[in-house]
């Protein structure tokens, strides 16, 4: 009987089947669908041909599934909604690292308290624009 082996994609401990002495990744039918998924991955960026093959059949069942995208988005439109409201988020996030990428924020006074200019949200915001931190003296209390 072989030896126990930790499967490297739930972790759990399996034994080998008899027929396939060099088995790594268990039984299980989650973790056989990944190792199927990570080979089909390999398989494509090591082999031109069977990624020619894959793409040729993608390429074939679109062409005989031409409606099949307007037909989900009808069958399932929460899902369309989800998709857009999350699109949506995407995008925002992409405008912001832009315009923070594009921006230049100058430290006049070392200071723990700032002034900084805020634009409310969905506004035209300018780019490469130059903010100035400065100190304010707050009274004692």
């Amino acid at each position: 009987m072989s030896t126990p082996r930790c499967c490297p994609h739930c972790a759990r401990l399996f034994v080998p089947s008899p027929y396939r002495p060099l088995q790594v990744v268990c039984s299980q039918p989650a973790c056989q669908r990944q190792r199927r998924a990570d080979y089909h991955r390999k398989k494509l960026v090591t082999d031109s041909l069977y990624r020619q093959v894959v793409r040729d059949s993608q390429r074939q069942w679109w062409d005989e599934h031409p409606d099949y995208q307007k037909q989900r988005r009808q069958r399932h439109p929460k899902v369309v909604a989800a998709n857009r409201q999350q699109q949506h988020q995407r995008d925002q996030k992409r405008r912001i690292e832009r315009l923070v990428r594009n921006n230049l924020a100058l430290d006049l006074k070392a200071s723990a308290a700032g002034i900084w200019q805020l634009t409310p949200q969905g506004s035209d915001l300018d780019r490469n624009k130059l903010s100035f931190r400065t100190s304010i003296d707050f009274p004692a209390a």
